[in-house]
């Protein structure tokens, strides 16, 4: 339940705070948890509820149309729960640094090609376009490798202490003999 709970606050963040250029959002955490704890066939809920977002976003309130660039971001989304679900064979905070740091890399990296592939008018098709687009990606890295590694501390952290709580114990109350 806790990994649904995630995947809806990330796409309600994605949903509102989206146009913000240094917005903190939680959607690789939700992803790599949702990844992590639920089973593979529920993987197609995050994606698709993510997919919506991004569809209500492109189409509604910037009134562009969708490109291909669109379709390497839903693939990365699926790679992210895949990725989750490797953490499932030992939570450690190292799993769990290094599956943040990896989502961080590659949105970084497959975004950027893919809109310097797709977007013909902005950047030249040459080795020097595409490092002008990595460069113009750099302001929005920082701010995704922070959230990301604070939202999985966040997430994970949330989730392992509810897993505590629940596997305690319920505290019986001593009766006293009134005698």
């Amino acid at each position: 339940m806790l990994a649904y709970l995630f995947v809806l606050a990330a796409v309600a963040v994605h949903l509102r705070f989206v146009a913000m250029p240094f917005s903190f959002t939680p959607v690789a955490a939700a992803l790599l948890f949702f990844g992590a704890r639920m089973p593979r066939k529920q993987m197609w809920v995050p994606v698709a509820l993510l997919i919506a977002s991004d569809v209500y976003l492109t189409r509604v309130t910037y009134a562009y149309p969708l490109t291909a660039d669109h379709f390497v971001t839903w693939a990365w989304y699926a790679a992210m729960l895949l990725l989750g679900g490797v953490l499932i064979k030992g939570f450690s905070a190292l799993r769990i640094g290094a599956a943040s740091l990896t989502a961080s890399v590659s949105f970084f990296l497959i975004s950027n090609f893919a809109v310097w592939m797709v977007w013909r008018d902005m950047y030249p098709k040459t080795v020097n376009g595409l490092m002008t687009c990595y460069v113009a990606g750099l302001p929005f890295f920082r701010p995704e490798v922070v959230s990301d590694l604070l939202f999985c501390a966040a997430f994970f952290g949330i989730g392992y202490l509810v897993s505590q709580h629940a596997a305690e114990p319920a505290s019986v109350p001593v009766s006293r003999n009134l005698r």
